[in-house]
């Protein structure tokens, strides 16, 4: 599509002065070589390298992609830097803006440009999601006979947002999130490049280290945030961007945390010790500075998974699945959306009836286990599907629980030197109290004890 006067004016200035452009636009890659993160993705003979010319054409040119991940991990800038490589034509849409007008005017337009001067067509199409069925549709024929080479963004999930047609005449690119060394290595390069400040602030270990927690990474937000920071501090004439000076510009206070060290561990204990005092509150503070520090929502959720069965336990059967749902949910989301599935996963450890029992049983046995009182199988436990095993007098006279009223076999069980060993010992809050009743009569009927009602042996297979 050709610019309008106002697009065209707007990009002369842009050219004649870059510093009017976001520190953003003017630090995007000019190369594959200088794209940040995604290395799986920029191997020799990838898709993308093939996109721009290195190798690839005649029968086995190049594929349509379509880029997935969450905003700014480099889909645009991947995109951007294949239309400033390529030979190819680009053209660039979005999906917010062009319908099934503007794709079949790009279409004409490639098939056009392909037969008068043999020149291929590589259409970015961003935010895919937000096309229709029918739209999409649109886009197969070109596809399909490569009058075109598609390169789409996505943030949401493809398998559920692109038409199955169009996903299987294309490959799909998964971006990985960036890491804070691959943030590190940006905002650096844009302290000292000429596109960028130029060596005009410097920015000390602490700013820094509150930039990345801010980005949550996000490219895009940690050089916007260096921008403000940076532009506070000339205004004032600084040439350092101190932590005072960020956390004015971007209005955001620096969390005390350090997710290597003391903080990260003390917070975490605070957190957990909240949930076994049933302090809602105080859980969903601490929770809240661990998201805003930028911790590891997966180190989070393991937390709470360990806080279900040490805490809670049998007293809420349903703490710990809650607590494995939001773990799984926590690694398919990610922030920012995250963190309401650790919040709900909180919100309920903390208010669950709270039991030990589970952990203590475990403590117990394994402290038997360790004191050498462990003893041999009894015989009749022993397995017995082998030849010979009958000899040895191995599984003779077990007695099979499911042909006896109430499923309980009056047998000993325990190798002699623990027989008779209590580990579990219910308590009697929440759903607990139900194990509580039936350990007991379970207990009396393993002894042998005839069972005090009619009604026992249903109870006991509760």
């Amino acid at each position: 599509m050709e610019p309008d006067l106002f697009t065209a004016a707007a990009e002369d200035r842009q050219e004649k002065d870059p510093a009017s452009s976001p520190l953003a636009v003017r630090m995007r890659p000019r190369t594959l070589d200088e794209v940040v993160g995604q290395q799986h993705l920029l191997r020799p003979g990838s898709p993308l390298r093939r996109l721009v010319g290195e190798g690839g054409g005649g029968p086995a040119g190049p594929s349509s992609v379509i880029l997935w991940g969450p905003p700014g991990i480099g889909k645009t800038t991947l995109a951007y830097v294949v239309s400033q490589a390529t030979q190819k034509r680009f053209v660039e849409l979005s999906a917010i803006t062009a319908g099934v007008k503007e794709v079949r005017a790009v279409i004409d337009g490639a098939r056009r440009s392909s037969g008068a001067y043999g020149r291929d067509t590589v259409l970015f199409l961003d935010e895919i999601h937000r096309f229709s069925k029918a739209q999409q549709d649109s886009l197969l024929p070109a596809v399909e006979n490569r009058w075109v080479t598609l390169i789409a963004a996505t943030t949401e999930n493809p398998y559920f947002s692109v038409i199955s047609p169009l996903l299987s005449r294309s490959l799909l690119l998964t971006l990985e999130p960036l890491t804070d060394d691959d943030l590190r290595g940006l905002l650096r390069r844009a302290l000292t490049d000429e596109r960028g400040l130029g060596g005009a602030v410097t920015l000390p270990e602490d700013a820094e280290a509150h930039l990345l927690r801010i980005a949550g990474g996000d490219a895009r937000r940690a050089l916007t945030a260096l921008e403000a920071g940076a532009g506070a501090a000339l205004d004032k004439g600084e040439s350092e961007v101190t932590l005072t000076s960020l956390e004015e510009a971007v209005d955001r206070a620096a969390v005390k945390y350090d997710r290597a060290g003391d903080q990260h561990y003390d917070v975490a204990s605070a957190l957990i010790k909240s949930i076994r005092g049933s302090d809602v509150d105080a859980a969903l503070h601490y929770l809240a500075r661990m998201i805003e520090a930028g911790e590891d929502p997966r180190f989070i959720a393991r937390r709470l998974m360990i806080s279900a069965s040490e805490d809670i336990g049998l007293a809420d059967p349903t703490a710990l699945p809650t607590a494995v749902a939001a773990a799984q949910a926590v690694a398919l989301i990610g922030f920012p959306e995250a963190a309401l599935t650790l919040s709900h996963a909180t919100i309920a450890l903390a208010l669950a009836p709270k039991s030990n029992a589970a952990t203590t049983a475990i403590g117990a046995a394994l402290a038997d286990v360790r004191a050498g009182l462990a003893g041999p199988v009894p015989p009749h436990l022993r397995d017995g599907h082998y030849q010979g095993a009958k000899k040895l007098g191995h599984a003779q006279g077990y007695l099979y629980p499911h042909d006896l009223p109430g499923g309980i076999a009056a047998q000993q069980y325990a190798p002699d030197k623990v027989h008779g060993k209590r580990y579990y010992e219910p308590t009697r809050y929440g759903a607990e109290a139900r194990y509580a009743d039936v350990v007991e009569r379970v207990r009396a009927r393993l002894r042998g004890d005839p069972p005090p009602s009619a009604d026992g042996p249903a109870a006991t297979s509760s």
